[in-house]
């Protein structure tokens, strides 16, 4: 099973490496940053989380969090604060981030948190999920076969769909026949809810 990835940026080094052996236990995997700039060279993906230090040099936490909204990011992002940090906490809070912890925190309260994050994004994960596998039952389709998918999905008759790829209405029937066969559907509805799944 794939573990879940936690980007820890911090750039205080001996608290990042804490932060990987702690995580690495609980079945995360880490990829650790120095910099809020260093992260943001870096490929993540939207469904890891993102654990920051809220006070940092060059981009604080804060400002990694507006940047990352600001390009479209959906990460869940945790934010760890000092004591005293709370006012930038919940200015972090309102810029979307899942949830914040003030240091020092035990173990349990990190892995709730990150566990909280997680939660979050999981119906994205599983919408993905559903959206790949659709479109994977409609990958053995011919080009002909997914005209005539679309046109069901329109709403369109036999006759009308004919009409517009200039073809009979009886090779329309075949063409449906083949759908259901390759998709798996077994009914209409199911064929459907697989075009609509995969975004036709």
């Amino acid at each position: 099973m794939t573990r879940p990835i936690v980007h820890v940026i911090d750039d205080d080094a001996a608290m990042r490496a804490s932060l990987a052996f702690l995580l690495d236990v609980h079945a995360f995997d880490t990829r650790l940053h120095e910099s809020a700039a260093a992260f943001l060279e870096a490929a993540a993906a939207d469904t890891d989380c993102v654990l920051t230090d809220i006070r940092m040099p060059d981009m604080t936490g804060l400002d990694l969090v507006r940047r990352l909204r600001e390009d479209g990011r959906r990460s869940p992002i945790v934010v760890m604060t000092g004591h005293g940090d709370v006012g930038l906490a919940v200015e972090a809070m309102k810029a979307g981030v899942v949830d914040f912890i003030e240091k020092p925190f035990s173990d349990d309260v990190l892995i709730a948190a990150l566990q909280n994050a997680f939660a979050s994004i999981q119906p994205e994960i599983e919408a993905g999920d559903a959206r790949r596998a659709a479109e994977a039952r409609l990958s053995a389709l011919s080009p002909r076969e997914r005209d005539v998918l679309e046109g069901v999905v329109a709403g369109k008759l036999n006759k009308v769909i004919a009409f517009e790829l200039e073809i009979s209405p009886r090779t329309v029937e075949i063409y449906r026949a083949n759908l259901m066969t390759k998709t798996g559907a077994r009914t209409m509805a199911d064929l459907m809810r697989i075009a609509l799944a995969a975004g036709l």
